[in-house]
């Protein structure tokens, strides 16, 4: 991989949200749920955690924050549902880091071999 192809500080800066969110155990519960169970209110996701109704509406926001999630209001409530293209935009990160790593031990690994 070229430096050309490395991650700018732009998108490192774009992603340090993304991967803070995800940080979090509660947080990526709530990805879990929301990825196997569909769009959910606060009421129906607070059923899955041991934590009150506040703590996930501010968790959820944190998710929304990053991209993770976006909400609707349906009558009195919120109905909160997974970002699927943030989910990508992480695979990216990360497999753009992978090749970046494989590249390194490939160039660590050619000088050391070195005659």
């Amino acid at each position: 991989m070229s430096r050309a192809e490395a991650l700018s500080p732009a998108r490192v800066k774009d992603a340090a949200p993304l991967f803070a969110a995800l940080g979090d155990a509660t947080r990526l519960g709530l990805l879990v749920c929301l990825c196997s169970g569909g769009p959910l209110s606060v009421t129906r996701l607070s059923s899955h955690f041991a934590v009150s109704r506040q703590a996930l509406a501010k968790h959820l926001e944190v998710l929304s924050e990053a991209g993770l999630v976006r909400s609707r209001r349906q009558g009195r409530e919120r109905i909160w549902e997974l970002e699927p293209r943030r989910l990508d935009d992480a695979q990216h990160y990360l497999d753009r880091l992978s090749r970046q790593w494989d590249d390194a031990l490939e160039r660590l690994k050619a000088f050391v071999e070195r005659p």
